[in-house]
């Protein structure tokens, strides 16, 4: 069965999860590791110029996390209002972006080319970061959605991905950060890669202390079952409130309980997968971005209406003219778990004469709602952010 050529297909990196370790944080290739014991080539991401190639970068001349924040509010009455946002202006805190499979390179790993598919995944979801922390974000070598459709994916093209985003992060602290808080932003392809990144650059070592927060969406991070750390993480833990740093938000989202073929949601399914007793102990973190304390809470959807994202699912259709619209009260949000599944369950609350588009999975239940897993939540999570970074600056006060 051929999969959506519109979605990344990250999910069907889970049958190299038992062969490539990458998500262990003590077994498996270091960061110090010779590339002859790795079997592959120590690829970066570098150009031709010795320096990372950077998707968005402060100060670049075509910057697509510098995008039009223009915004159309649609009430559930139909009424429409149109609100502006600029970026900060001198934000305290950075973001560093990693961007899901969008490559369709015929290729096993993506060049450094930035194409289409990468800056119109950036506008859509990390440029309203911009609003909080400088946004970096890196070309680099992802495994890409050519490759994954036709199987053929070795587990050194993993190695070879993320050497690659190692390379732009070390550039990245080494040109750039200077000592400043960072927020980690990932989405699928991208969130697992960082998850690792976290595991061997970050955790427990001296740099957590810059760590504002990791956003890490549709890439199954698992904690110990009964507490917030532990799995993947040994000392960083999920976020209780927007004003906690040093913490983790993980979800994938649902429209209904996910089924027993979910490729998100359950322990032992997508990158660096668990199993055996290992696995018994563990769940897969859901940190609901409406009410990170517990409970449900309202969404703050941003879909971005004039950006052609190839590999995502298109965004609910709407007149806007405006480069961005939302749907204040929409959508509610509650993490669940049943079956040995957790996941962010999203709820459309329209009522009668509510005529808003709501979202639906694109490609079954199996995906669930994962293509949206950014822009359901993308209000709630800036929100989160600029309080995090508050909370930073001031030594753990927002």
């Amino acid at each position: 069965m051929s999969l959506p050529r519109r979605l990344g297909v990250w999910a069907l990196l889970a049958a190299w999860a038992t062969v490539i370790t990458l998500a262990a944080p003590v077994a498996g290739p270091t960061a110090e590791t010779p590339a002859s014991a790795l079997g592959v080539a120590r690829l970066d991401a570098t150009g031709s110029s010795g320096r990372t190639v950077w998707l968005c970068r402060p100060g670049l001349v075509q910057n697509p996390c510098a995008y039009d924040l223009t915004t159309t509010i649609v009430t559930a009455k139909g009424t429409r209002t149109v609100v502006h946002a600029s970026d900060a202006t001198r934000p305290r805190i950075d973001c560093f972006y990693a961007y899901p499979t969008v490559s369709y390179q015929p290729r096993t790993n993506a060049t450094l080319v930035v194409d289409p598919e990468e800056v119109a995944q950036a506008e859509a979801q990390a440029a309203r970061f911009s609003q909080v922390c400088r946004v970096y974000a890196p070309i680099y070598r992802q495994v890409t959605s050519t490759a994954l459709e036709k199987g053929d994916v070795p587990a050194s093209a993993l190695v070879v991905a993320y050497r690659s985003l190692l390379s732009a992060w070390e550039d990245y602290l080494r040109q750039y950060n200077h000592g400043r808080g960072v927020v980690l932003i990932g989405h699928s392809q991208g969130a697992s890669l960082l998850v690792t990144l976290l595991q061997r650059e970050i955790d427990g070592q001296p740099l957590q202390r810059h760590l504002v927060s990791a956003i890490l969406l549709g890439a199954n991070v698992t904690v110990r079952t009964g507490s917030d750390v532990g799995g993947d993480f040994a000392h960083i833990p999920a976020c209780t409130s927007a004003s906690e740093t040093g913490c983790v938000i993980a979800y994938s989202s649902f429209d209904q309980q996910p089924p027993f073929n979910t490729l998100f949601g359950r322990v032992g399914t997508g990158f660096g997968a668990q199993s055996g007793a290992a696995a018994a102990d563990l769940h897969v973190l859901c940190t609901n971005p409406a009410s990170l304390a517990g409970g449900s809470g309202p969404l703050s959807p941003f879909f971005a209406t004039q950006t052609n994202v190839p590999t995502s699912a298109t965004p609910p259709k709407t007149r806007a003219t405006t480069p961005w619209v939302t749907y204040p009260g929409l959508y509610t949000a509650q993490c669940a778990n049943a079956q040995g599944a957790t996941w962010l369950e999203v709820d459309a609350t329209r009522r009668p004469g509510d005529r808003r588009p709501v979202v639906a999975p694109p490609y079954g239940p199996t995906w669930g709602l994962h293509p949206y897993d950014v822009n359901l939540a993308l209000g709630n999570l800036v929100g989160i952010v600029r309080t995090e970074a508050q909370a930073y600056v001031h030594g753990g006060e927002p």
